[in-house]
């Protein structure tokens, strides 16, 4: 279960930025935005006011820490990554950037979240950044001087827009269910692009078909599939180890772009894709559950303890 949800997560994480290519000819980021999330908004409040027993136990304060968490994590992250794409920067290139988000969470959940990291689970994030930096090279030579060189320090904004919104949710002890925290997510985001949109006066989408067609793109792929998933592996098997599927992201964007819309994937794109992959089954083998672990998680399935990140093993400082 926990390979076909990596799978899954993987795939529908990196169709957002292919979604995001799709959309970027045909309005501003904003735009496309908004109409990608006021719908979806309106349909899970919808849901959540047939169903309400997912918003049981959900205080006031820990509903203003999900509205952080939407900001940080959604809108924060995907209109940097809009942004991007629109200076030029292309899919696989915006994937990779934002391929340095583990080795950062890694080095942080110690400090913040006492989510303490392995030698051989450090060795493979180190691995990974190598897979990143490889396939990073080929493709910033493969772009020439078309884009500005600031423009590849925006998704790096996003990606710790992305680290933050992560361990702001690894602090919280409620349980709140996924379903509800993705609507606070989704109308959180919704509301901010609204406002961006109108206040750019692009609120009006355009007549074009392909813009309906990359907004239910975008809908239904890496919202429903990418960004679900991401919270649902976290919460299964720790900050560290979602965090190293990044890593996967940019080859296999890469990967994509390339058969979809022409981009650059030559031998060391392949090079890069294959380091990837090693270096996620490195942080996997390094990630042996404790005794500890094991009896959170049986306290958890009886309703008597939750923990921020169960299956996270949290060994003792050295």
């Amino acid at each position: 279960m926990n390979a076909l949800l990596s799978a899954a997560f993987v795939l529908c994480w990196s169709s957002g930025f292919i979604g995001a290519k799709l959309g970027a000819g045909t309005a501003d980021p904003t735009t496309l935005l908004m109409w990608r999330f006021v719908p979806l908004a309106l349909v899970l409040i919808a849901v959540a006011a047939v169903s309400r027993r997912a918003w049981r136990g959900l205080t006031r304060r820990e509903a203003g820490r999900q509205v952080a968490i939407g900001a940080l994590s959604q809108s924060g992250y995907l209109l940097s990554v809009y942004y991007a794409i629109q200076l030029g920067v292309s899919s696989g290139t915006t994937a990779l950037i934002d391929g340095v988000q583990p080795l950062v969470a890694g080095a942080l959940a110690g400090p913040l979240l006492r989510q303490y990291v392995s030698r051989r689970q450090w060795l493979g994030l180190w691995l990974g950044l190598a897979g990143v930096a490889t396939v990073t090279t080929a493709d910033a030579a493969a772009a020439g001087a078309g884009v500005p060189w600031w423009a590849y320090f925006v998704p790096f904004l996003g990606m710790l827009s992305l680290v933050a919104a992560t361990f702001l949710e690894g602090r919280s002890r409620a349980a709140v269910a996924p379903r509800a925290a993705l609507t606070v997510h989704c109308v959180t985001s919704a509301v901010l692009f609204s406002g961006l949109a109108f206040g750019a006066g692009a609120a009006a989408p355009p007549a074009d078909s392909s813009f309906w067609l990359a907004t239910a793109w975008l809908v239904v792929l890496p919202t429903f599939g990418g960004y679900g998933l991401y919270w649902l592996i976290m919460r299964r098997s720790g900050v560290t180890e979602v965090n190293t599927l990044m890593f996967l992201m940019a080859p296999v964007t890469a990967v994509w772009g390339a058969l979809m819309f022409g981009e650059h994937f030559g031998p060391q794109t392949a090079v890069g894709l294959a380091i990837g992959l090693a270096a996620v089954a490195v942080v996997r083998r390094g990630a042996k559950p404790s005794r500890t672990a094991v009896v959170e998680r049986v306290e958890e399935t009886d309703g008597t303890h939750r923990d921020a990140d169960p299956a996270t093993v949290r060994a003792p400082s050295r």
